[in-house]
């Protein structure tokens, strides 16, 4: 099992320089010149190309991309050009209202999705398995943002139950959680209804209601062990996509977070901070990705045979 997760980090850290590179690359390749979105319309071509050497951005690409990786091992992710603070203390202030909100969007999509998943599995056919599909359905084609706006809509401005932006308080995270929980919420619970579905249909299953084995001993020991597999997974893989989709919700409710930092450092094109942002969406991309395939092998013992073959 160690031998497993080492493969799979050494895979994760291979992943996380090849991001590294293939972001340097698009961001260097934008249109525009972030020196001259800070500084002074009438200021001299000469102060302008000091200003280029001073932040380095004189040397070629390759000479920029060893220097700001040598200094990221180093725990330095360089100074943002537009507020001139250093991108690691801007990112600190910033993740854990991200962390906050992408946890408690993860924990409750889970918690209800696969209860809610596992209750209609269970009474397949009746009307609450219908209402599923079709309210699954219409979730999953409703947009983040949009949602947002319609929760800010009847919630803030109809009824001012919750307030409209920004952070005041814990009551301030429900409306965009609501959005960044809801929509995928569904892809959940039709998740874990299928594979259900697809693992009472097995033989060994057959086989365990045909020795008259309890009902209930049958489902917890047989169907929902194998059933909840794809299902762990996806509970670790979605961890980096509700940090990356909560660059909109952050903007839409003004959240305090690493996703509208990116997207103000996107807009105003601050290189360092940009980089910075996405280098942890990366890492914690590769954590989440670990800690899946880890866990999917302790509950999937076919997973490190094959391996162990390998």
């Amino acid at each position: 099992m160690f031998n497993y997760a080492a493969r799979k980090l050494g895979l994760g850290v291979l992943t996380v320089v090849c991001v590294t590179v293939i972001l340097f690359l698009l961001m260097h390749s934008m249109p525009g010149d972030p020196i001259r979105m800070i500084a002074d319309p009438r200021m001299p071509t000469e102060q302008i190309e000091i200003l280029r050497a001073r932040w380095g951005l004189d040397q070629p690409i390759y000479v920029q991309y060893l220097v700001w990786l040598s200094r990221v091992v180093r725990g330095d992710m360089g100074t943002s050009i537009s507020t001139r603070q250093p991108v690691a203390r801007l990112i600190a202030t910033r993740l854990p209202y991200t962390l906050v909100l992408a946890f408690s969007a993860l924990i409750l999509r889970y918690l209800i999705g696969v209860t809610v998943g596992l209750t209609v599995a269970v009474m397949r056919g009746s009307w609450a398995d219908r209402l599923l599909i079709v309210g699954s359905t219409v979730l999953r084609s409703v947009p983040a943002f949009w949602l947002g706006i319609l929760l800010i809509l009847l919630l803030s401005v109809h009824w001012r139950v919750f307030p409209i932006s920004g952070y005041r308080g814990p009551i301030s995270i429900v409306l965009p959680l609501l959005s960044l929980m809801l929509p995928p919420i569904a892809d959940t619970m039709r998740l874990t209804r299928s594979e259900v579905l697809e693992v009472m249909r097995e033989q060994y299953v057959v086989t365990a209601h045909s020795k008259g084995l309890p009902r209930r001993m049958v489902f917890f020991k047989h169907v929902l062990r194998n059933a909840l597999i794809p299902v762990t997974v996806t509970f670790f893989l979605s961890l980096p996509w509700l940090i990356g989709g909560s660059v909109v919700v952050e903007s839409v409710f003004a959240w305090p977070g690493m996703g509208r930092l990116l997207w103000r450092s996107i807009l105003s094109q601050d290189l360092p901070v940009v980089q910075g942002v996405i280098l942890i969406i990366a890492v914690l991309t590769v954590i989440s990705n670990t800690l899946g395939d880890i866990m999917t092998a302790l509950l999937d013992p076919r997973i490190r045979e094959e391996f162990e073959a390998n």
